[in-house]
């Protein structure tokens, strides 16, 4: 059973946060209760994620109000395609993963034990004012797996919303059932990181397992509002096979439905995956049209420069509706509510009045800390 930390716990450290997801097991250990690992932990040590730690008879979170960077970003770079296109997004992180991903692409932050780094900070109220000031439409949790600073990007939601902001979960989606209803209550959209379809790629090269995954999958797109994109890391020889990419398509179209957008990206060596070759562009492609193959109406590939497969095309006429090339829109064939100019079908997803992009730009911002 999930419990929050009680007043009578030992105070935390200054900076530190009373974290929630936690109870205390028969032999005094505390357990988490985030997030599938279920770390166990006596006074002072810290979860795997490495930011969630015991202090007395509590847990707190240590990286509360602290980020790694705030950034402004094109919406379309989270990857998130069909989500308030050609819009800014205002886009922060902290530090720590409760993943253990081999390729990891954003290591020197996901890996960090170096707390130090965290140089800006930030209360919620902050980020919300901030973001609306530089007139983003939304606040992306992201850069690190948001799961992991939950409570920090559950209040910071809260603000956005006061002020009328969308907000964005980048996150593998490794949580509890509890833990995933509050956190993902709080989201209007979310990118899932769908790492591979096998559990011996999850556990050999993430430290996890694929189940918890597609539980949140299903969870997001069965019981909320919460629009989500999954993006898929080919990475050669480990996920991206055709029969792998077959069956992952084949349960996202009986599972999810068919209107879930699906971002195949191509891999760069990086961390302790250095010697692994970058994706072939064709691994993309052919990842693409096996998807499309299984009726999954929206498909993409990114991190190459692919406008055919950045593209979102109308499934009624086949126009193309929005042209990409990387993260910049070259054309816009919607009407406001998301509609088809050509033949009138609804495209699937979160559409405003398109008055221009944004870009591919990324402006560093600097945030007030109150």
């Amino acid at each position: 059973m999930n419990s929050h930390a009680s007043s009578e716990s030992a105070s935390p450290p200054e900076g530190n946060y009373p974290a929630r997801y936690w109870h205390v097991e028969d032999d005094g250990r505390i357990r988490c209760d985030l997030c599938p690992r279920d770390c166990r932990l006596h006074d002072g040590q810290r979860g795997a994620c490495f930011v969630r730690q015991r202090v007395g008879d509590g847990m707190v979170l240590t990286t509360y109000g602290r980020s790694s960077g705030f950034c402004i970003d094109p919406i379309e770079k989270k990857p998130l395609n069909h989500f308030l296109p050609g819009s800014s997004v205002f886009s922060f992180g902290t530090a720590g993963c409760n993943l253990a991903c081999k390729f990891c692409q954003n290591w020197d932050i996901s890996k960090s034990r170096d707390m130090d780094r965290l140089m800006d900070q930030a209360s919620p109220e902050a980020i919300a004012r901030t973001a609306a000031s530089h007139g983003c439409r939304s606040v992306a949790f992201t850069y690190n797996d948001p799961v992991i600073f939950a409570e920090y990007a559950m209040d910071a939601a809260d603000a956005c919303h006061e002020l009328g902001l969308q907000t964005v979960a980048v996150t593998a989606g490794y949580m509890h059932d509890q833990a995933r209803r509050e956190f993902f209550a709080k989201m209007d959209a979310a990118n899932v990181d769908l790492k591979a379809f096998t559990d011996d790629f999850y556990f050999r090269l993430t430290g996890a397992h694929l189940q918890p995954v597609l539980d949140t999958l299903v969870y997001l797109c069965r019981e909320t509002r919460v629009w989500v994109e999954i993006t898929t890391l080919l990475i050669p020889g480990h996920n991206d096979s055709d029969e792998e990419i077959t069956a992952m398509s084949r349960w996202i179209g009986r599972e999810l439905g068919p209107d879930v957008p699906l971002h195949f990206t191509a891999f760069h060596p990086d961390y302790k995956m250095e010697r692994i070759a970058p994706t072939p562009a064709t691994t993309l492609t052919r990842a693409r049209q096996i998807a499309r193959d299984e009726g999954l109406r929206y498909v993409y590939t990114g991190n190459v420069h692919d406008p055919d497969g950045g593209t979102t095309f109308c499934p009624g006429c086949a126009s193309a509706v929005i042209v990409r090339d990387w993260h910049r829109i070259l054309d816009y064939r919607l009407t406001p509510d998301g509609h088809c100019t050509a033949c009138g079908t609804q495209i699937a997803g979160r559409f405003e009045a398109f008055n221009g992009a944004f870009g591919p730009r990324r402006i560093p911002v600097r945030v007030r800390a109150v």
